[in-house]
Formats: structure tokens, C-alpha cells, sequence
């Protein structure tokens, strides 16, 4: 454990962890671990918090996963062909990652939220921060409002148990796993408050000036919630591209959804959330890469399709972040 506290001391070492080893997760790392090897106010060790799984290998034998991650330093099942930095360290037990970290990324399906965070929450440095990539959106039944999961992880990192007070930002962008993995130019956008220089060190440990160029805005809200309700947009896009309309009616399509993600966002989160957010990359490039290349607007294309040509099956379960959409129209109808 660190004595000083990594929010309000430039001299702390900071510790990283990452909770989640899929797709976004193992992309994430490349950039993280070698930011960490790197800066000098870093600990050169990464932990990466995996899920284990047995994997059959192109010889017939049978290996663990986290075994290959750390042999091979590739992880064969989600990232493949993408090698990650050596410094990356595949954990199993999410306590162990986690031990003493100053930094804790989030990066797993928002469902094992709770679960995870009552372990880590007593073995975390007790002034750690965090960073949730997760897109999605949570549902507060009781009061029929949308809630953020980073509130959420905030809420139960700080409960009996947990640090005094958990912070936790958010890292939102246009950003195509895969593309990342593979350096191609991108941006991202951190929201977070935590203060300086944390704000700042917390940049650094996922900025890449020549592919992974991160800006920082404070507006948490309007940021996390753009990262949802692109999606929805994106289906409508889907639909358009599957009857055959063309640019025009997208682009009109693309530019009314993006109002009413804005006018969204300040129905539920108020004054916090500026209109500068949207024009982020967290905000319209986001938007925009979903609406030509993501999977909502893959499957919405093809579901239209299908319909038009009289044949009804499809297939839910292809559709991204369904949940959220869901969730989403009950808050329209609240």
C-alpha cells in the first residue's frame, strides 16, 4: 500500500489495474501497458483481471487462458493476432489484480458490476480512483430514472467496506476495438473530476500522441450517456441503409439524434452536462462511426431487410447493448 494520495500528489506512484480481458479490454492494454512502462510516475506492472477459460490450441492441447496471455502475450480468444506489451499480467483472482492499485479501469459487462466491486473495494489502495469504459446505461427501478454506471461504481466502491470516497470517470469515444488494437488514428474523450494532477496523470495513462490522442472534460454525465444512446441512433440508421435510402436522409437522421441525445441528457443530469460533450470525440465521432460501421446499425440493416422481404426470423441476441435500448425507452415514457 502508498501512503500519499494519488489524487493530490504528483509524486505517488500509480498503480493500474484493468478489471476485464475482453475485445476492449486486451485493445485497452496494448496502449495502458506501454504508458505505464514508460512514464515514470507508474509502476511498470500491469495487472489485467481475467476471466479464466480453457482454450484448445491449434496442436489439440488444452491451456488456460490466462496461461497463454502470459506466455505468449496475446489473448488468443478475444484480441487475436494483436500482441500485447510483455509488462500486461493476466490475473485470475480479481483481489490479487486489484491489491493496491491507485487506478482501476473497468472494462466488463456492466451485469458482474457488483459482484467484483465487493471484492475489490477492501483490497484497493484506499485513495484509488476509477475508470469505467463500459457503454451502457443502468435503470433505477424505484424511481424510474436512468442512473450512470459510474455513479453506481462510485456508490458501491464507497460502501461499508470500501475507500472513503470512490471517484470513478469515464473513458468514451469512437473507438472500434480492433482498430485501436491495431493503431489506426483515433480519439477519445476522459470525463472525470477527480482534481489535478490526477485528472491529468489519469490522461496520460491512456493518451498516445500518434494514435490514441485522449482530451479531458469534467462533464461525466453527458459523456457516459452518449456512449448509450448512440445506439439507438444507430439502429435508426440501420434501418434507413436497409430500405435503401441514401447519405441525405442518414445524415438528416444523424443530426436530429444527436439533439435529442442532448436534450436527453439534460432532462436527467441537468446543468452538469455541456453542450461542448457532444461535439467530443465521446459525442458526434462516436456517433458517427456507429451509424456507418457499428453492429446495432449492421443488424438494424438486415432485420429491415429480411422484413421487406416478407421473412420475420431474426435473431435478437445479434443486436448490441439491447438492454440499454430498452431501458432507454422506458425513460421516454416515464
Amino acid at each position: 500500500m502508498y501512503e500519499s494520495n494519488p489524487q493530490n500528489s504528483a509524486d505517488q506512484v500509480e498503480r493500474v489495474c484493468i478489471v476485464g480481458s475482453g475485445n476492449w479490454g486486451s485493445a485497452i492494454a496494448t496502449i495502458v501497458g506501454a504508458n505505464c512502462e514508460r512514464l515514470e510516475n507508474v509502476t511498470t506492472r500491469v495487472n489485467m483481471w481475467v476471466y479464466e477459460e480453457e482454450i484448445e490450441r491449434p496442436d489439440g492441447s488444452i491451456r488456460p487462458l490466462s496461461e497463454i496471455i502470459n506466455d505468449e502475450h496475446e489473448n488468443v480468444k478475444y484480441l487475436p493476432n494483436v500482441k500485447l506489451p510483455q509488462n500486461i499480467v493476466a490475473v485470475t483472482d480479481v483481489c490479487e489484480a486489484c491489491e493496491g492499485a491507485t487506478l482501476v479501469i473497468f472494462v466488463l459487462p456492466h451485469q458482474f458490476l457488483p459482484g467484483i466491486i465487493d471484492k475489490i473495494k477492501h483490497v484497493i489502495h484506499p485513495s484509488s480512483r476509477g475508470v469505467s469504459l463500459i457503454k451502457g446505461l443502468d435503470f433505477d427501478e424505484a424511481n424510474k430514472l436512468p442512473t450512470l454506471i459510474s455513479s453506481n461504481i462510485s456508490k458501491w466502491m464507497t460502501s461499508s467496506g470500501g475507500p472513503r470516497e470512490f471517484q470513478c470517470g469515464v473513458l468514451m469515444g469512437a473507438n472500434v476495438a480492433q482498430n485501436v488494437a491495431m493503431k489506426e488514428v483515433c480519439e477519445s474523450t476522459l470525463a472525470s473530476s477527480f482534481g489535478q494532477p490526477a485528472d491529468e496523470q489519469t490522461r496520460d495513462i491512456f493518451h498516445d500522441e500518434k494514435t490514441f490522442r485522449v482530451q479531458h472534460v469534467e462533464d461525466v454525465a453527458g459523456a457516459e450517456a452518449c456512449g448509450a444512446l448512440k445506439n439507438v441512433v444507430a439502429l435508426g440508421a440501420g434501418f434507413v441503409d436497409g430500405i435503401g435510402l441514401g447519405s441525405n436522409t442518414k445524415a438528416a437522421l444523424m443530426r436530429v439524434g444527436l439533439k435529442e441525445m442532448a436534450k436527453f441528457c439534460k432532462i436527467f443530469w441537468g446543468t452538469s452536462v455541456r453542450d461542448s460533450t457532444f461535439f467530443e470525440s465521446c459525442g458526434m465521432a462516436d456517433l458517427i462511426t456507429t451509424c456507418f460501421g457499428g453492429r446495432n446499425r449492421k443488424c438494424a440493416e438486415a432485420f429491415t431487410k429480411i422484413v421487406l422481404a416478407e421473412d420475420h426470423t431474426v435473431s435478437s441476441k445479434n443486436t448490441q447493448d439491447s438492454d440499454e435500448i430498452c431501458s432507454i425507452e422506458k425513460y421516454c415514457k416515464r
